[in-house]
């Protein structure tokens, strides 16, 4: 109630100290977040009073703001694409440091190193800063790389002892054994499968085409970055308002309880209902008749 009441009254220059100390209280009293903190709320509003002040662009507490609430958002990378149309913090380093971790989590390596080129070349503050992040993610996307490698040669060698022996095929015609009883084989390689099998394919012309039309190409992302252009700069979108929320649940609009209710109609509340009888005759005995008559 003091930093609404603060909030509502304030008549200060500097409006953004007031938000500034009202999340980092919720965060303080409230360090496991959910519904009872409302910090998404507190976020929202903070982001959406102070907006329209260009003097808070460059301001490291007003960015901190903006990148507390894109951990609100279903999609964060949105948020930091229209904070670089705007030029909200673009002259600063979290900026391009978080933008690049959710996009090194994502597995997007290109385009996290090229928003570390963009900040770079911008000489965000503090650089040396973003500089320390930039080599570390360097040398965390090489590590990567040799362990893909290291994976890949390891089950090359141990595929190759496996070629070397006589590979056995699965439904196969065998050749019989002698000559009065017939006796299939055990071994399913070399001469003891008939020559059948191998024309069994070409009078099939139908299931030949099948498995050519099921082939398809995959896509390789070494191969498209060598042989496409290179990843295109980052050029200012044209964003209107902030990318929206994620969906507030129990925050429904309160109404008339009785709104449900069906009225009590008295209309057939005393009348009987007809019973219908039966389309069957039931079976009785025929002792039980004679006693009746």
């Amino acid at each position: 109630r003091e930093f609404e009441s603060e909030i509502r009254f304030y008549s200060g220059d500097d409006p953004l100290d007031v938000w500034d100390r009202y999340i980092k209280w919720t965060e303080q009293t409230f360090p496991q977040g959910g519904k009872e903190s409302n910090l998404s709320a507190v976020l929202e509003r903070a982001v959406k009073a102070l907006n329209e002040q260009q003097r808070y662009y460059k301001d490291p507490r007003y960015l901190n703001l903006w990148l507390k609430f894109g951990n609100c958002c279903n999609e964060p990378l949105d948020l930091y694409s229209y904070l670089h149309s705007q030029e909200i913090g673009t002259t600063l380093a979290q900026l391009y440091i978080t933008w690049a971790e959710e996009l090194e989590a994502r597995g997007s390596f290109k385009k996290a190193d090229l928003i570390f080129q963009e900040g770079l070349q911008r000489k965000a503050e503090p650089l040396d800063k973003l500089q320390s992040h930039h080599r570390q993610f360097q040398a965390r996307v090489s590590r990567q790389t040799l362990l893909g490698l290291e994976e890949a040669a390891d089950e090359k060698d141990i595929d190759l002892p496996r070629t070397s022996e006589p590979q056995r095929s699965s439904l196969a015609d065998l050749k019989g054994r002698g000559k009065k009883n017939v006796v299939a084989p055990i071994s399913r390689v070399g001469d003891a499968l008939k020559a059948t099998n191998q024309n069994r394919s070409l009078q099939n012309p139908a299931s030949q085409q099948l498995s050519n039309n099921l082939r398809f190409a995959v896509f390789d992302e070494n191969s498209a970055s060598a042989s496409g252009p290179g990843i295109p700069a980052l050029t200012p979108q044209s964003w209107t308002a902030p990318p929206a929320p994620k969906a507030k649940e129990n925050e429904l609009s309160a109404g008339p309880w009785n709104s449900g209710r069906r009225p009590r109609s008295n209309a057939n509340s005393g009348m009987e209902v007809p019973c219908t009888l039966p389309n069957f005759i039931p079976y009785v005995e025929e002792s039980a008749l004679q006693q009746v008559m």
